[in-house]
């Protein structure tokens, strides 16, 4: 049996996040809802990553099993017929039976904006977080150094986490851009915790503020305290971009 892979991109404003649920629309709803109709007959599907409400993606990848597959542009051009606005399938591919968008994924790399303004930005408010108190970039540099590698996340794990252990590898971590400016946070690892780079995000943000010191990332990490990390940063900054296979 073929496995039908797609890359979807979508602008999170308005759903609950990836996963069906019960009060409110998702994305996965959307997917399903499209494949329903070019295949005549319902469809599920696999998400390499559950974002949270609010978040975007860019690079999102979808598998489901096929019997009988369409051709592979029409599920980009009749997908993006169906789908609504915000929401659009970019490419399409057959993979060999046993290929799982979730289970074949060897890591993600995620992209967090942050607009260092002076006053708010209606543009970007639907994809950064808007911060208007100059941030000391050079000192979240600093901080974000120590997280780089194989360490436990706990710190950095939502409470609710179903996660059997917070143990990942962070292959890297960068602070991109000026204060006063676009500021990127970009993270890849091999696996993300529940809330993993929102609470990153949240703890650079207070050195930047300097509420933090950086060098206190160290004693953070071996706490594996959530309480002693910082806030959890909002969701509409982060962007899923890519998932590796």
């Amino acid at each position: 049996m073929s496995v039908v892979k797609l890359i979807v991109e979508y602008e999170g404003t308005r759903y609950v996040g990836w996963q069906v649920q019960p009060n409110g629309p998702s994305v996965q709803a959307e997917i399903e809802r499209a494949l329903a109709t070019l295949h005549e007959g319902p469809r599920r599907v696999t998400a390499a990553g559950r974002t949270d409400a609010g978040v975007h993606a860019r690079g999102q990848v979808v598998s489901f099993p096929e019997d009988h597959p369409l051709p592979e542009k029409a599920y980009v051009r009749g997908m993006n017929a169906l789908l609504p606005a915000d929401v659009a399938v970019r490419a399409a591919s057959l993979e060999p039976d046993g290929f799982d968008a979730r289970r074949s994924a060897r890591g993600k790399r995620y992209r967090y904006v942050i607009e260092n303004v002076d006053t708010r930005a209606p543009l970007t408010r639907r994809v950064a977080w808007q911060i208007f108190q100059p941030l000391d970039v050079a000192a979240m540099r600093a901080a974000a150094s120590p997280l780089v590698g194989r360490h436990d996340f706990a710190a950095f794990q939502a409470s609710d986490c179903a996660c059997a252990h917070a143990v990942r590898e962070v292959r890297r971590l960068e602070v991109l851009g000026e204060a006063g400016g676009r500021i990127e946070v970009v993270v890849e690892a091999t696996a993300f915790v529940k809330h993993m780079v929102r609470n990153i995000v949240g703890t650079l943000v207070e050195v930047g503020r300097g509420k933090r010191a950086a060098g206190s990332i160290p004693t953070l990490i071996e706490s594996r305290d959530r309480t002693l990390a910082g806030p959890t940063a909002p969701p509409q900054g982060l962007c899923l971009e890519e998932v590796f296979y």
